[in-house]
C-alpha cells in the first residue's frame, strides 16, 4: 500500500501515518496538501493523510476547500494526534541557541508557541515554512545560519537537530485531526496499531436560497432523530458573497434508517446534501516513542 502525506518526512502528518499504519506501507511525502490529494485522485497512491483541523487554530481551510471544489475524494478514516512542539537548532549552534536571529516553522506551529516566543524571543523574525518538517530540514541544511525550528521529536531525530527547549506549546491539550482520503466512500483501511474509538459521518449541506429558517430546519432534521452533531462549520461556496455550504459531523456511521432519513428530509426541504465519508476515528494518546 502506498500512502501519501504532507512532507517532507517528520511532519506531524508523517507522525500520524506512522502511528496509524506502521512501517509496513510505502510512505510518500508531498510538498503541499493539493499535491498529496491530487496523487490519490490520479491513482499514484492508494491513500492520502491530510490535516483538517487543529484544536487551537481551527480548520485547515485549504484541505476542506480542495476536497470540495477540486478533488471530491471521500474521508475513509480519521486520526487525532496530540501536538507537542519543541524548539530545536543545528548541533553546531547548540551553545548559541539563545541568540538565534530567526525562527522557522509552519504558521500554525509559531502561533501555538506564542507565549514562549514572546517571552524568550520578543521581536525576533518569524519565517513560515510549508510544514514543521520542512522547517527542520532547512535548519539541518543551513548550519551556518543561526536559525531555530519549531517541530516535533520525530523531526529532531530525522534531521539530527538538538532540542534545546522541549514542550514550548502554549496549551498542552492541543490536537490535530487528520483525514484519510480515498476515491471511494466504502474504502476500509483499519489501523493495525490503534483502536477505533469513535464512528463518524461527514456531510456537506447547501441551503435553499431565500428561505428563512433554513438552517434551523436542517438542525431539526438531526435533532428529533437524536443524532449528535459534533461539528457544524460554514465555508464559502466561492460563487459570491453570502453563499455558503456547511460541513456537518455526525457521531455515528451511516445506518439504514436515521441518517438516510435525515438526508431525505433535507433534500425535501430543498437542501443539497453530499456524503463526504462514513468512517472510524482513531486517537493517538502520545507522540510515538519508537526512536524519538
Amino acid at each position: 500500500m502506498r500512502v501519501g502525506f504532507l512532507g517532507p518526512r517528520a511532519t506531524f502528518t508523517h507522525l500520524a501515518v506512522q502511528s496509524y499504519f506502521g512501517e509496513e506501507i510505502e510512505q510518500i511525502a508531498y510538498s503541499t496538501i493539493p499535491q498529496c490529494i491530487d496523487a490519490v485522485a490520479e491513482g499514484e497512491i492508494d491513500l492520502a493523510v491530510v490535516p483538517t483541523e487543529n484544536a487551537l487554530e481551527g480548520s485547515v481551510n485549504l484541505t476542506i476547500d480542495y476536497l470540495i471544489h477540486e478533488q471530491p475524494l471521500y474521508i475513509v478514516g480519521e486520526i487525532v494526534s496530540p501536538i507537542e512542539q519543541h524548539f530545536m537548532v543545528h548541533p553546531a549552534n547548540k551553545e548559541a541557541w539563545r541568540s538565534v536571529s530567526r525562527v522557522y516553522s509552519h504558521s500554525h506551529a509559531i502561533a501555538q508557541c506564542h507565549k514562549f516566543l514572546h517571552k524568550s524571543f520578543k521581536g525576533i523574525t518569524y519565517d513560515y515554512a510549508t510544514s514543521t518538517g520542512a522547517a527542520a530540514q532547512y535548519v539541518k541544511n543551513n548550519p551556518e545560519e543561526l536559525v531555530a525550528a519549531i517541530a516535533n521529536k520525530l523531526a529532531a531525530k530525522e534531521y539530527g537537530l538538538e532540542i534545546v527547549q522541549p514542550n514550548i506549546h502554549d496549551y498542552h491539550y492541543n490536537h490535530t485531526r487528520f483525514a484519510i482520503v480515498h476515491p471511494t466512500v466504502d474504502g476500509k483501511f483499519p489501523s493495525k496499531k490503534l483502536t477505533a474509538e469513535k464512528e463518524k459521518t461527514t456531510l456537506m449541506v447547501t441551503l435553499p436560497s431565500d428561505q428563512s429558517g433554513a438552517l434551523h430546519q436542517v438542525l431539526s432534521a438531526f435533532t428529533w432523530r437524536k443524532l449528535n452533531l459534533s461539528k457544524i462549520e460554514s465555508r464559502p461556496m466561492k460563487t459570491g458573497l453570502g453563499n455558503y455550504f456547511f460541513i456537518i459531523d455526525i457521531d455515528m456511521r451511516v445506518d439504514e434508517v436515521l441518517i438516510p432519513g435525515s438526508i431525505a428530509e433535507l433534500e425535501a426541504l430543498g437542501c443539497g446534501v453530499k456524503l463526504l465519508g462514513t468512517y472510524e476515528a482513531y486517537f493517538i494518546r502520545q507522540e510515538i516513542e519508537e526512536g524519538v
